[in-house]
């Protein structure tokens, strides 16, 4: 079976090396040496200049204290072509999503109809950089400071992204990023949130720790939202492979550049002065009947892509979103092909083969 995508597990044995410092320290959470050292290493191995980092048990989570700080229970400008757990985080802080449609070849959110969006009870912009595409950072960020708006990014993608010259991390008010197993880089299970507020940090710091100040004190209310040393281990074990992993990513991304034919398949136009990661390869049909059609060809062949993002989120029945078009035709016509270390040519010609004929 080729699935569209593949945990990469680093060797055991380098595994084991990090679960038997936890058995030494006789420390399994509660920000232990291993989660300590891994923020420290991933600070540098992202090359952070200004954002400092908060690494958490997932990747949902850091968006859900990013909007409980800075949206206050307001209407919250976002996308509808993200996973559905940006969206659901919103609702879930009692938030209320108001979408905005997105552009049809980077597929991040429209810069250019945010404003017409905001309102007197607009608090923040929740913008998702898409399949590790940046959106235009400049231009939202001029709308928030005219508008005295917060900025969070859903940059769960966006692992070792940069944008002229810094990590995609270091826009925004908050950014975030999921580690999770299907990620570039993962701990099984993770997150982390990132800023560059000192006193931002400081209150996303003990928000993630039931608002602990020391054992006995507090600074305000939190929740749990603590990695655990069990998955610190596996990132300390994964980080090294970074750039095998990388560079395996880059060959296969541009086997399918080389050889889809994209006169029947439309692909992503990554923004401009970006360092993309290879996080994902979408293609977009001329039809949701020709999608379909090509889907069911690939999985006869034991082929499982998957449609990234369906449905448009402004759809889902708790949201209550107005019609977007853009973002409706592209979640019905976009596929996301195999893409992991360990796809052999082979495999991928079969792949280009049978989209090229039945698209």
């Amino acid at each position: 079976m080729i699935p569209v995508t593949r945990t990469f597990l680093p060797p055991i044995e380098e595994y084991y090396l990090q679960l038997q410092r936890i058995w030494d320290n006789q420390w399994l959470t509660n920000r232990g040496e291993l989660v300590i050292e891994l923020e420290e290493k991933l600070t540098d191995y992202l090359k952070l200049e200004e954002a400092r980092m908060i690494m958490m048990n997932n990747g949902t989570i850091p968006l859900q204290i990013a909007l409980k700080i800075l949206a206050n229970g307001g209407e919250v400008i976002t996308t509808p072509f993200s996973y559905v757990a940006t969206t659901a985080a919103i609702v879930w802080e009692n938030c209320t999503p108001v979408f905005v449609d997105i552009h049809p070849e980077f597929l991040t959110i429209d810069e250019t109809k945010i404003e017409a969006a905001i309102t007197n009870k607009t608090t923040c912009i929740l913008a998702t950089h898409v399949f590790g595409n940046p959106c235009n950072v400049e231009v939202i960020e001029s709308i928030a400071k005219k508008h005295n708006l917060k900025v969070i990014y859903d940059a769960a993608h966006c692992f070792g992204v940069t944008y002229k010259g810094k990590s995609i991390f270091e826009y925004g008010d908050i950014s975030t990023c999921s580690f999770h197993a299907t990620k570039l880089f993962h701990a099984g299970e993770g997150g982390a949130l990132f800023t560059k507020d000192i006193e931002l940090f400081h209150k996303c710091f003990y928000s993630h720790a039931f608002g602990h100040l020391g054992p006995i004190d507090y600074y305000g209310v939190g929740i749990n939202a603590k990695l655990s040393e069990l998955q610190a281990a596996m990132g300390l074990a994964l980080l090294p492979k970074m750039e095998f992993i990388l560079q395996n990513r880059k060959k296969i991304v541009e086997y399918y550049l080389n050889n889809l034919n994209f006169e029947k398949v439309q692909k992503l136009h990554i923004a401009e002065k970006t360092i993309w990661n290879y996080s994902y390869f979408p293609v977009i049909f001329k039809t949701e009947a020709i999608l379909l059609e090509a889907q069911n060809i690939l999985n006869q062949n034991n082929i499982f892509p998957r449609r990234y993002f369906y449905p448009s989120l402004n759809k889902i029945e708790y949201t209550k979103g107005k019609k977007m078009p853009i973002s409706e035709s592209i979640s019905e016509r976009i596929l996301c092909l195999p893409l992991y270390v360990g796809l052999s040519y082979k495999e991928l010609k079969i792949i280009v083969d049978l989209i090229n004929f039945n698209a």
